[in-house]
């Protein structure tokens, strides 16, 4: 198989959440509908396209949490699921409308956000990587982390130890998955053949997840045929008129 050629050494777009930036890539650019990439607890978006993702149809974006990557660190930590939800909410206010692509905390994330913002979100493919389980659905014994203050840099450690042991009450996620679906089945309506909201794509099924495949009736699918399936529907798509250019929650903007 031939090997993608490497990104281009091209900065990434900082978009503005708060006081801090989050780098937002595009590993590949062009029209057609977008796809977002998440990634796991403590790791960075890809330098280059992903094989996998090379058939999708428009252009893929992947964002940087923050504390990862190229965003920027808070001081103190102060970390949680809604935090990242909140960076991918501007990236996606950005971007107008997308299909994600979640790695561990990433998939959790990518739930959220298909919850919070059901019409611009076209679909959720929840991946195996770092973050998937969180901590425990029942805060019977909080584990409470050493953070190591001297190491200074990106994925902070803060991130890690509030992220890590941060706990998915699986009731929480399916009140996500519900509201996701909803909006799915209004538009399901007009559609042969309906899509529904996530996609799970992973081996490893923590109580949160087995809780929103058994409220939504979905089996494990194959990446390569939800990719299929999700990428013909944002095809089909109408794209939703966007919040703003680069707004979303916390306030943002963009600058290269």
């Amino acid at each position: 198989m031939t090997a993608l050629p490497p990104r281009a050494a091209t900065p990434p777009l900082l978009l503005r959440h708060h006081r801090l930036h989050l780098a937002l890539h595009t590993l590949k650019p062009g029209p057609g509908p977008a796809l977002l990439l998440l990634h796991g607890l403590g790791e960075a978006s890809p330098g280059a396209l992903p094989p996998g993702y090379a058939a999708w149809p428009g252009a893929v974006h992947a964002l940087d949490f923050t504390g990862h990557g190229k965003s920027d660190l808070p001081r103190g930590g102060g970390y949680s699921c809604e935090h990242l939800m909140a960076d991918a909410d501007i990236a996606l206010a950005h971007l107008g409308s997308a299909t994600l692509a979640g790695r561990g905390l990433g998939g959790y994330v990518g739930l959220m956000l298909a919850g919070a913002r059901p019409a611009l979100v076209r679909g959720v493919l929840v991946l195996d990587g770092p973050g998937l389980a969180g901590g425990v659905a029942v805060d019977s014994n909080p584990h409470i982390p050493v953070v190591d203050t001297a190491r200074r840099g990106a994925p902070d450690p803060y991130a890690i130890a509030d992220l890590a042991t941060e706990m998915r009450p699986p009731r929480y996620a399916v009140n996500y998955a519900r509201l996701a679906a909803q909006h799915a089945a209004q538009q399901s309506a007009q559609q042969a053949a309906p899509v529904p909201p996530l996609a799970v794509c992973c081996r490893e099924h923590p109580e949160w997840l087995l809780a929103v495949m058994a409220e939504l009736g979905l089996a494990p699918t194959p990446l390569t045929e939800a990719l299929a399936t999700y990428a013909a529907h944002a095809a089909q798509a109408v794209p939703p008129t966007a919040p703003g250019s680069a707004g979303g929650a916390g306030g943002a903007g963009a600058r290269a």
